[in-house]
């Protein structure tokens, strides 16, 4: 299979909390970076541009709403009109971030028009299935995969109008390691139909098995396609500290390529977005780097 690459830019921070320190994070800067370290060229992808968003507004969340809530909607409505100028010339579309919440105009991108819904497969080291009232901070990157669900009172969750972006049973999460910090939902994530795949279950099982299990899931007749998700705190904070959350004991690079690319090559995957990627915690560009030659070795044979 042979499919043509197109890279959009979503350098976003409207999604995530401010830095302790209360400045906006520089996650904005990450598609700038990326493209610096040649992936262009060596994805042979054409670049579609960057859609940027508005100002960052709520350094004081608002409570119990999401941070720049009109905001993101706004903006995920916008990145999802690039993505599909993308993914209706069946190129796979390769959406460089920007803060997690970036997953919903992902979603809605890949949706387009076609009358059958879609799958997520979303590889992140936490759960992100918090409500706003739920959420610690307030960002609608901690609860973005809740908002693709339908989950919450909020019109984040209802940007794909009456259905949710997916349904729960479309969902595969993969590689979370978040249970000792409850504010991500993981109690309703558990209970719900969403094919969960913890870190733990990837180590057990092995990286082929997951993703396997993944496309079983994902790959039904009733399924348009699917959109991948990825966070790049799944990885070990050892070769990606430059990251808001890191969590200890994560994946190693190969085992991410290992589990990417099956899914990434499988002609119902409509695109893949990168996230949480900050330049600001990179002064060397060694994660950039790292990043980079990743996504080359999944998507090289796109």
């Amino acid at each position: 299979m042979h499919r043509p690459i197109a890279i959009v830019g979503a350098p976003s921070s409207i999604g995530i909390r401010p830095y302790d320190e209360g400045g906006m994070r520089r996650l904005d800067l990450a598609p700038g970076v990326l493209r610096d370290q040649g992936i262009l060229t060596r994805l042979s992808a054409r670049d579609l541009g960057d859609v940027v968003p508005a100002p960052y507004r709520d350094f004081v969340r608002p409570p119990g709403r999401p941070r720049n809530e009109n905001d993101v909607a706004n903006y995920s409505r916008e990145l999802a009109a690039k993505v599909r100028v993308g993914a209706d010339d069946g190129s796979f579309v390769l959406v460089l971030g920007g803060d997690c919440s970036i997953v919903l105009g992902g979603l809605l991108g890949a949706r387009g028009t076609g009358e059958l819904p879609v799958g997520l497969v979303y590889v992140d080291a936490h759960g992100d299935f918090a409500t706003p009232e739920e959420s610690a901070t307030g960002s609608a990157a901690s609860m973005c995969l809740a908002l693709a669900t339908g989950r919450g009172d909020t019109p984040l969750a209802r940007l794909g109008g009456e259905a949710p972006l997916a349904r729960l049973e479309d969902v595969v999460i993969i590689g979370r390691r978040d249970d000792a910090e409850p504010y991500y939902g993981q109690d309703a994530l558990r209970a719900s139909a969403i094919l969960d795949l913890p870190h733990d279950a990837v180590r057990e099982r092995g990286t082929a098995d997951i993703a396997q299990a993944t496309l079983d899931r994902l790959t039904r007749s009733d399924l348009g396609g699917f959109w991948i998700h990825v966070d790049a705190d799944v990885l070990d904070p050892s070769v990606m500290p430059a990251v808001d959350s890191p969590e200890p004991n994560g994946l190693s690079l190969n085992e991410l390529a290992e589990l990417l690319t099956p899914l990434a090559r499988h002609p119902k995957a409509v695109g893949l977005e990168v996230t949480i990627y900050d330049p600001k915690l990179d002064p060397d560009r060694a994660s950039a780097a790292r990043l980079v030659t990743l996504l080359e070795r999944v998507l090289g044979g796109v």
